[in-house]
């Protein structure tokens, strides 16, 4: 999938969270990279289930401080590892979806015991 068609359905997973959740986004970027740092490119992973989808790299809104901003928080999706867990575009929809909603929920302050009911 070309990136640009990745980048828009990131956009369309941010669009579709609750109002009350989109405002409350603020001081953070979603980026887009074709694979984590340091991963060795492979076409499917043997258990694909160790694949990385997303990180958030920040502060939790609940541990921040008003008296000390900070550079944005970040959330990264990986694009070819995304599509390497997926066979159609809808999955590939489905799961930019779920990776969206999963680490902005780490964002929020959830814990991973909290996420799996996203």
């Amino acid at each position: 999938m070309r990136r640009a068609r990745f980048e828009r359905l990131v956009e369309e997973a941010l669009a579709e969270l609750p109002a009350r959740y989109r405002k409350l986004l603020e001081n953070i970027v979603v980026i887009v990279e074709e694979y984590p740092r340091g991963q060795r490119r492979r076409r499917k992973a043997a258990a694909d289930k160790e694949l990385v989808l997303g990180e958030f790299y920040g502060v939790p809104r609940t541990q921040k401080s008003v008296f000390e901003p900070g550079p944005p928080d970040q959330v990264f999706l990986y694009q070819k590892n995304i599509e390497a867990v997926c066979d159609s575009e809808e999955e590939i929809r489905e799961q930019v979806r779920l990776t969206v909603r999963h680490e902005l929920g780490h964002y929020f302050g959830l814990e991973e015991d909290e996420l799996k009911h996203l």
